[in-house]
């Protein structure tokens, strides 16, 4: 089966989306860029490409008779015992690491004593990290990072109690090698893995109104499909290190642009906040880009200001909305500039002012600086398209329906479940024209 792959090269986070000949979305990847382009590069393939197979399972499903109403509820307890087998496999990489550091001859006097707690706390990590997996249950994150680190966290301070050891310890573990798991990429055993999934699932009690021998061969069939990567082309801020040759390079502009036009045809105007930009872009009929603005000098207002801020309050980043959510008081925040915030943040606290006021403004004024862009741009005609990660945070959302209503009007504002992806989405779409064309 031929595919076309567009890959956008965030500053946070590395997106893929994989396409068919017909422009069909077969699979989308994630995963977090950190500062090695390479293995993110690899990573969201590999996660978009398990997604295309979970889309050929769909299909192949779909012609079992008798299965035709419980194919969400197979599809569903595959995948999460297929994340399941892939975190697995990196807690055994990261406790492999852990001991590995334990080693260093700061922790000799307590060597012996930490491969002890490592060991409980890693059993626990295992059995916690299952209950993540199970159908139903909402993850805070899909990052393993954010997952296993959450969970090492709570598990190693109350391993440390019950041991008496220093629980400072245990994390300086964790942080020395949590960066060598995330940049190694999971192996290359997508098939085994499934099937692993799939005894996993029936173990646990998988409701099926047909023989499992019924469904085996569906599974095997499209595990055995040959995925083509035909053509690819990249974007986003570390597209300039991806193995490609210039003419599969496009810019963030042009993939947003076109990405936005697929999900919304409408789309006259799109607000991509970024990691380490804002883009305001003006699209025609065709998603041909005639118009754009974006900020200057620096990285103010972006997703990298809001991770200094959740790293500031020691919270992970998709905290940040639900908790500003919670805000009862207006609190008008004078810098989204990286530097300063740190300091604005620990003198609002001082003053003692609630978290989720100051949070609830730090949101507003990234939101008024990102309609400076869009006046700058030609303003907001149309339909509206909010693009990117910081599209999922519902606090940076409810200020942009209240500011865009107040400058423009009722507009209809699109927001799509699966926003990040739409500059990989426009590059895959380009790579299947330049594909299909070639």
């Amino acid at each position: 089966m031929k595919c076309y792959v567009g890959i956008d090269l965030g500053s946070t986070t590395s997106k893929a989306v994989v396409l068919d000949s017909a422009g069909e979305v077969l699979g989308r990847g994630i995963t977090n860029s950190r500062s090695n382009y390479e293995t993110a590069t690899r990573v969201s393939k590999l996660e978009a490409f398990t997604s295309t197979r979970l889309t050929l399972l769909r299909r192949t499903l779909a012609e079992v008779s008798g299965l035709e109403n419980h194919i969400d509820s197979v599809v569903a307890a595959l995948e999460n015992n297929f994340r399941l087998e892939l975190a697995l496999e990196q807690l055994g990489h990261l406790q492999k690491n852990c001991r590995l550091s334990a080693e260093h001859p700061q922790f000799s006097k307590i060597q012996e004593s930490l491969n002890k707690a490592l060991d409980e706390v890693f059993r626990r990590l295992e059995i916690q990290m299952a209950k993540l997996h199970v159908p139903g249950v909402e993850r805070k994150s899909d990052f393993f990072r954010d997952l296993a680190g959450s969970e090492y966290m709570l598990i190693a301070e109350d391993v440390a109690g019950e041991m008496g050891l220093d629980f400072d310890a245990l994390i300086n573990l964790y942080d020395k090698s949590i960066i060598d798991v995330e940049n190694t990429p999971p192996a290359d055993d997508i098939e085994e893995k499934f099937l692993r999934a799939l005894d996993r699932a029936i173990k646990e009690g998988l409701d099926l109104p047909v023989p499992v021998e019924d469904i085996a061969p569906p599974i095997h069939e499209a595990l055995d499909v040959e995925l083509e990567e035909s053509y690819s082309v990249g974007t986003g801020y570390g597209r300039v290190r991806l193995p490609f040759p210039k003419e599969q390079i496009r810019s963030e502009i042009l993939c947003h642009g076109l990405g936005a036009h697929l999900m919304y045809p409408q789309t006259r105007t799109v607000l991509d906040i970024g990691g380490q930009d804002t883009k305001s872009i003006q699209v025609d009929e065709d998603g041909i880009v005639v118009n754009f603005q974006m900020n200057d000098r620096c990285a103010a207002g972006c997703g990298r200001y809001l991770g200094y801020i959740a790293d500031e309050m020691n919270v992970g980043v998709h905290e940040l909305g639900p908790m500003a959510m919670k805000s009862t008081k207006n609190i008008r925040i004078n810098s989204t500039c990286t530097v300063f915030a740190g300091a604005e943040l620990r003198d609002r606290l001082a003053m003692g002012d609630e978290r989720s006021d100051i949070l609830a403004g730090l949101h507003r004024s990234i939101i008024l600086r990102a309609m400076s862009i869009i006046s700058r741009s030609g303003g907001i005609s149309d339909q509206f398209t909010f693009t990117g990660g910081v599209a999922k945070n519902e606090a940076a959302v409810k200020e942009l329906r209240k500011l865009v209503k107040e400058n423009y009007g009722d507009v209809k504002i699109n927001i799509n479940p699966d926003s990040i992806y739409t500059g990989a989405l426009g590059a895959a779409e380009f790579a299947r024209r330049d594909g299909e064309a070639r």
